[in-house]
């Protein structure tokens, strides 16, 4: 039985289906610290990180890169140490062979908020242009953002997706979506 600081093969832990028949993320891994492996629908890795709050963090990646996030795997820690997450997070990429594109190129998707106005429409990028204030560019950001959460919410609910996901509205004012974080 490995220790808290042992890593177990990443190819001998199960897999832990990302959203369960009820349309729910396991809640179980709330507060929980934790080092894990996210697979997309072919079980192909597509990303692997740590946190200390593992259930938020498959949350955050379940909105920024719905289509790759349909498995995952888990070591938890009972007493973290950066340097033991890490560790284990560099054995799992070493032992998949290939740095999954989520900590390679695609780094930025996975770990960054969703930038909305990189998604912006040409009727969009127009009206955005022609603003003269500060308070009416943060009010067009915020329109921006609101779509792009429309069509995120219904990519996730067409995915069978039950889970409330809130985002925080002052990022929105910058054209930015990130899930709020529950207290």
């Amino acid at each position: 039985m490995p220790t808290d600081t042992q890593s177990p093969d990443l190819a001998d832990l199960d897999f832990i289906p990302y959203v369960d028949d009820d349309g729910l993320l396991p809640s179980q891994f709330a507060r929980t610290v934790g080092v894990y492996a996210i697979f997309n629908q072919d079980r192909v890795l597509q990303f692997v990180g740590y946190s200390r709050d593992v259930a938020m963090s498959l949350k955050q990646h379940l909105v920024r890169c719905p289509d790759a996030c349909y498995w995952f795997k888990l070591k938890t820690i009972e007493r973290p140490q950066k340097s033991v997450l890490e560790a284990i997070q560099a054995a799992w990429i070493e032992e998949y062979g290939d740095r999954p594109s989520g900590n390679g190129e695609d780094a930025e998707r996975w770990t960054q908020p969703i930038d909305a106005m990189a998604q912006m429409t040409d009727e969009e990028r127009a009206s955005y242009a022609a603003t003269t204030t500060e308070i009416e560019q943060a009010k067009a950001r915020k329109q921006v953002a609101r779509r792009v959460e429309a069509e995120l919410q219904k990519i996730l609910e067409d995915r069978g997706v039950n889970e409330s996901i809130r985002f925080d509205p002052k990022l929105k004012e910058r054209g930015l979506l990130n899930i709020k974080p529950t207290k």
